[in-house]
């Protein structure tokens, strides 16, 4: 009798669970299609199924990061900082853009930062043009120096890095590092174990100790120095980056030199970060100097993370599909998107938009080589062009509209980037600016090869089962 007792209890602890969590799907989960599916396992596979749904299919990235936010551990409020950005200089943008005006609106709305002029941006071809370049700066630093990167490696790269940086604190400079708690790991002995001693202040984002947190990573790239100069883009500090040695697992990439007025914005970003891993609250004008004009290009600082209101890297790149009118170009090393970006995509090429996608020819992550594969097929069918560029791995992203925007910095076009990490990147209105990039996009694509609808149909089953199944997963990759 006692034994049917608890038979009857466990079976109905065992309903309930399996009621509770399809119905925590059926009203959090935005997807119809992710709700259906999450529902029919909770229903059908007892306890495993909500066990699982519980693991892997609650979102807890969103809400512990805004929790962080709300505690006063991130900062969101400009003002705190007394930038000395001067509101008013986002002029009227260059001739022949103004028909991006709307992209613009969409950009105020989301992004608290403002656009402004007088700025000037060099790209900077792999690690043989961005770290001497990188290095000289801050070898003539004044006052501060602030580097924010994912990876910082200590093979012969990472250590020159680190004796210009220990050097700029003997000469009296303040030189604050950001370094990532899962980048770190990349090598051996760690770069922050070496700097110890050297008087560099170094903080670890997230820290794995304080949780297996694969998300959440800071993806940013940045150094700014005296707050007068910067360096942005999606290069990390190592040897991989140096592609003229004989080094193993050969990155190639571009960064960016930046000068003028938004250098203030990713000095703001910076600090924020700062305050955020450090809990070192530093808003004195110090570090706002008013910065001289540099060029024309009118920029702005976009910082993304699963802590903001707004997905705003993903709202901006829609607005500049739907604001296209001649070309596209994207170049990204991981793509992965979700229907929303591959519906944008297939509307633009339909619209009689020219759409050009340059991916790796050789991935270092061939699960999300598989998984991109997967999507090529739709992409090709409706007039998108295709690319693979030759060994060795291209890092680099790059998203150039009509010949007029662009947008540069860390991101990819994967759920990881858009979804997932905190990034970097900036949105440039500048047709020189654009045109340089269309230049090394041209180069790129005399190198590459042309992927054929053809060629995806020819794909042997096996291989056609291993994409999709890739597919799968592109949520969690």
């Amino acid at each position: 009798m006692i034994d049917d007792f608890a038979v009857v209890i466990g079976v109905a602890a065992l309903v309930a669970l399996s009621l509770l969590s399809a119905g925590h799907s059926l009203v959090f989960k935005r997807d119809p299609r992710s709700a259906l599916g999450w529902i029919v396992i909770c229903l059908t596979i007892p306890l495993m199924g909500p066990l699982f749904y519980w693991s892997m299919g609650v979102n807890r990235i969103s809400r512990r990061a805004r929790t962080w936010l709300e505690s006063g551990r991130r900062l969101s409020d400009p003002e705190l900082f007394n930038s000395e950005i001067d509101q008013s200089t986002a002029t009227a943008l260059p001739p022949g853009a103004e028909y991006l005006s709307e992209l613009r609106r969409l950009s105020d709305r989301v992004v608290s930062i403002p656009l402004v002029t007088g700025n000037r941006i060099v790209p900077l071809e792999n690690g043989e043009e961005a770290y001497p370049a990188m290095i000289e700066a801050i070898a003539g630093a004044r006052r501060s120096v602030h580097l924010s990167t994912y990876i910082f490696d200590s093979d012969d790269a990472g250590r020159r890095f680190m004796g210009v940086l220990a050097d700029a604190v003997a000469r009296g400079v303040d030189v604050r590092v950001i370094i990532d708690g899962l980048g770190e790991k990349y090598s051996l002995p760690r770069a922050r174990t070496l700097m110890e001693g050297t008087g560099i202040q170094v903080a670890r984002f997230l820290p794995l100790r304080q949780g297996v947190y694969m998300n959440l990573r800071n993806h940013r790239k940045m150094l700014i120095i005296d707050g007068e100069r910067a360096f942005a883009g999606g290069m990390n500090i190592g040897d991989r980056h140096l592609v003229e040695r004989p080094v193993p697992s050969v990155v190639k990439d571009l960064h960016f030199s930046v000068e003028g007025p938004v250098v203030g914005e990713l000095q703001q970003i910076f600090l924020e970060d700062w305050y955020f891993v450090s809990g070192e609250l530093l808003d004195s004008k110090h570090h706002f100097p008013v910065v001289a004009p540099a060029g024309r290009a009118i920029v702005r600082a976009i910082g993304d993370g699963p802590d903001k209101e707004f997905r705003k890297l993903f709202l901006i790149l829609m607005g500049a599909l739907s604001c296209a009118t001649r070309s596209v170009q994207i170049m990204t090393p991981y793509f992965i998107p979700d229907r929303a970006l591959v519906a944008a995509l297939v509307t633009t090429a339909l619209r009689g938009v020219e759409v050009t996608l340059i991916l790796p020819g050789k991935n270092n992550l061939p699960f999300v080589n598989w998984a991109s594969r997967s999507y090529l097929w739709e992409l090709l069918q409706q007039g998108i062009r295709v690319f693979y560029q030759p060994p060795p791995f291209v890092h680099t992203k790059l998203f150039i509209v009509d010949g007029l925007w662009s947008l540069i910095g860390s991101a990819n076009l994967d759920p990881r980037s858009l979804r997932l990490n905190f990034e970097l990147n900036l949105e440039v209105y500048d047709r020189e600016f654009s045109g340089t990039l269309a230049k090394h996009v041209a180069g790129v694509l005399g190198r590459s090869r042309e992927v054929t609808l053809a060629e995806m149909d020819s794909r042997p089953l096996p291989e056609k089962l291993r994409d999709g199944v890739a597919k799968l997963f592109s949520p969690y990759l």
